[in-house]
């Protein structure tokens, strides 16, 4: 994907995350409200700037939507530090090396637990819009397509959309292009 044809899929979400119908889940059927925009990875500082850019224009679009951002790999971080795990989680990477941390922080992280501490940062500030970031620097602490499906039943109608460095076909998430991960069809296209 050229930088050109990122740049005008970015223009289109803010008048679709500010639209009626995304609000409302509206034209959905029964699916839950979980959005992909993907990219390739090379450009997520571009991605991260429009993010920044989204959250400043989107209340004077739409004046009493709260959108939110949450990355993912801050929230697996305050989790181990809350256990007082993520001092002991980087000496064990630098010593043991990377397999070695994952196996012993895999149950601390499981998907059902970050889903329920995204849920409790919702339920402190909530939105009306969920954005979320940090995918890739999470990976592989938390699988993608395991937490959305966590997330599914919690989240009720609020729309989530996922910013993936990666692609998304409307069936199976490639984390960077590369790694594939099990088949997730609950997700829809933001833009195309």
């Amino acid at each position: 994907m050229s930088l050109a044809k990122l740049e005008e899929r970015l223009n289109a979400v803010l008048e679709r995350i500010t639209a009626d119908d995304f609000l409302s889940g509206r034209g959905l059927g029964n699916e839950v409200p979980f959005y992909a925009f993907d990219y390739p990875p090379e450009f997520e500082p571009k991605v991260r700037d429009h993010i920044q850019f989204l959250l400043e224009t989107a209340p004077k679009r739409r004046p009493g939507v709260r959108i939110k951002v949450i990355n993912l790999f801050e929230v697996l971080i305050r989790m181990l530090e809350a256990r007082g795990l993520y001092e002991k989680s980087v000496a064990m990477q630098k010593s043991k090396g990377d397999q070695a941390l994952l196996k012993a922080i895999r149950a601390p992280l499981e998907a059902d637990k970050v889903a329920a501490e995204v849920m409790a940062d919702l339920q402190a500030d909530p939105c009306d819009v969920l954005l979320m970031t940090g995918v890739g620097s999470a990976y592989p602490l938390v699988r993608t397509h395991t937490l959305l499906n966590s997330l599914q039943p919690r989240l009720g109608s609020l729309p989530l959309v996922l910013f993936y460095p990666g692609r998304y076909d409307g069936q199976s998430l490639q984390l960077f292009g590369l790694l594939g991960e099990k088949p997730y069809y609950r997700a829809f296209r933001l833009v195309s």
